[in-house]
């Protein structure tokens, strides 16, 4: 019996370089055919005129000529810089009060930050209108409505704060406790200490959070369509030309405009995070702070303020959610939930939300998982794992505004053969997996490369098929890194405007977009509801997704207790 099993395994094992073959060959396919076939085909409608007539770079000639338009593409930088920097330097206090500190409630403080993750950017915006509009809570503190720049600006930092405290975290987390050493017994001060050493140390993480929140803020489209007023942005220009005018020769234009940026932030980014990872070497020894009265409190008293401000915008929705008849009547009811009687959509719309949410859940951790096993675990097809994991990341450089655009191009063309696809759940899924892809897809690549290549090497010895070593070593330890993947996929498909906002149908449309329709129509309280159903929704799932992943800890990673 044991020696044909060992030659059943024997057998199987010797198919495993044809079918790791199969699958990289598979998944370089998809990601031609769902990545880079969008993207290409945004890029070559933005040389054909209205009428199908190739035009080479005529229309980017028009667009710079118009006023307007290159208004709104000096607009966009100007303020996504303008945001990124006030975000990152409030982040970084933020961080150090985190890491490089002994003071209370970090938990807290912690969970506070992070709840901007779970609602849409539409969420901060219609909360600023609430409160500095012009029927606003607070409106004569600002001496003028907060429509136009200064909203946009103050609702990207305030949406885009997580974003850049989780990289700050990470990087502030990485100090080497020798230097710090080093500098105290050279007599340097605490000011010192920080200016010479910390700061420094911390420098790549600060310009890496820079460029995620200008790449963030010059591709968001939920708060510049809330509350910009008349201060357009590319993202808007992108969506007047496209839904507006149905011009869609100049809107890819945008869309190749607003590329741009991001692909050279993109870059950037990428190469500042490998000077970040070879900064702290493997003989570095993490800083650990020691108890200082002083300087603890004063950041316990910014961390409040910062969360409290945070946390009080977010309530500021709930509560208006509520209100009757906003500012005329603030007696508390559900009528703003009943949606079936508002312009968004209805019901329908949280439904199918949940339904695409779940769907890119379990298709995109799949995916993603196995993108991931195939770039690190196989020992051959070296070129193809390359090409795979290049697609894998090209997402993170493609706005959603004009991946949804490109989408649109590519399968809404009658000589596509997947043409059928179009105005379905299916191509929301897709679109939405392909859109958070990357990052996925680099979790799961750190997760799998922490895994001893001992493990595939025993399992050829013993004539085990790749498969096999897959499914009960691979999948089991890094499945609370799965898990953790889930969640991401889930609480990004629920809160997602741009990607999605270009490819839904009537039967498909979504509470996100619902959210953008009844801002539109006017319904402000009653977008303020689905805004927050969304919140409260991404919030219980993402604790449903915690606990599964602690159980899943400590069922198949107790080894690393040891």
């Amino acid at each position: 019996m044991t020696a044909v099993s060992t030659t059943g395994h024997g057998m199987s094992a010797r198919l495993d370089a044809p079918a790791q073959g199969a699958l990289g060959v598979s998944l370089l396919a998809a990601g031609a055919l769902f990545i880079a076939a969008p993207v290409l085909a945004l890029l070559a409608r933005a040389l054909f005129d209205g009428s199908g007539e190739f035009v080479g770079f005529g229309n980017f000639s028009a667009y710079f000529a118009a006023p307007a338009l290159t208004d709104s593409a000096v607009r966009s930088l100007r303020l996504s810089a303008i945001a990124a920097a006030i975000t990152v330097a409030l982040a970084y206090g933020y961080a150090y009060g985190l890491t490089l500190t002994q003071m209370r409630h970090k938990t807290f403080f912690r969970a506070a930050a992070l709840l901007p993750l779970l609602a849409p950017s539409l969420l901060m915006a219609i909360s600023l209108v609430y409160l500095f509009g012009h029927q606003g809570l607070l409106k004569d503190w600002l001496g003028r409505p907060i429509y136009g720049e200064l909203g946009i600006v103050v609702g990207s930092v305030l949406w885009t704060f997580p974003h850049a405290l989780l990289i700050l975290i990470a990087s502030l987390s990485a100090i080497d406790a020798r230097l710090v050493e080093a500098a105290r017994t050279m007599g340097a001060s605490p000011w010192d200490v920080f200016r010479t050493v910390m700061l420094p140390a911390s420098r790549y993480g600060v310009a890496m959070a820079f460029a995620v929140v200008f790449v963030l803020v010059i591709t968001d489209f939920g708060v510049p369509k809330v509350i910009g007023g008349q201060a357009n942005v590319l993202a808007t220009d992108l969506y007047k030309q496209v839904v507006g005018l149905q011009n869609f020769a100049m809107g890819a234009v945008v869309g190749a405009v607003l590329l741009a940026p991001a692909i050279g932030a993109f870059f950037i980014e990428r190469h500042l995070r490998r000077r970040q990872a070879s900064a702290f070497g493997a003989r570095a020894v993490p800083y650990m702070p020691e108890p200082w009265a002083l300087r603890d409190r004063l950041f316990w008293g910014y961390c409040a303020l910062v969360s409290a401000l945070l946390v009080g915008v977010l309530a500021m929705a709930v509560y208006a959610s509520f209100v009757r008849l906003w500012p005329y009547d603030l007696s508390l009811s559900l009528r703003n939930y009943d949606f079936d009687q508002m312009d968004g959509g209805g019901w329908i719309t949280f439904w199918n939300s949940l339904r695409l949410s779940f769907g890119t859940a379990l298709a995109g951790t799949v995916l993603a998982f196995l993108t991931a096993w195939f770039v690190v675990k196989p020992r051959r097809f070296g070129a193809l794992r390359d090409a795979v994991n290049l697609l894998a990341t090209v997402p993170l450089a493609v706005p959603g505004l004009a991946l949804g655009l490109g989408y649109i191009m590519f399968f809404n063309a009658p000589s596509n053969p997947l043409s059928g696809l179009y105005a379905t759940m299916t191509i929301l899924v897709v679109c939405t997996v392909v859109h958070f892809f990357s990052v996925a897809h680099l979790t799961l690549v750190t997760a799998l490369s922490q895994l001893d290549r001992e493990f595939e090497f025993v399992a050829e010895s013993l004539g085990v098929p790749f498969w096999q070593t897959l499914a009960r070593v691979h999948l089991p330890v890094v499945l609370p890194a799965l898990l953790e993947v889930a969640g991401y996929f889930f609480v990004n498909a629920m809160t997602t405007v741009s990607a999605v906002v270009f490819l839904y149908a009537p039967h498909t449309q979504l509470a996100s977009v619902a959210v953008l329709n009844m801002d539109d129509a006017g319904d402000i309280a009653p977008a303020a509801a689905m805004a927050v159903l969304i919140f409260v929704t991404a919030a219980l799932v993402r604790l449903g997704f915690m606990a599964v992943e602690r159980w899943a800890l400590t069922r198949t990673n107790r080894w690393r207790l040891r």
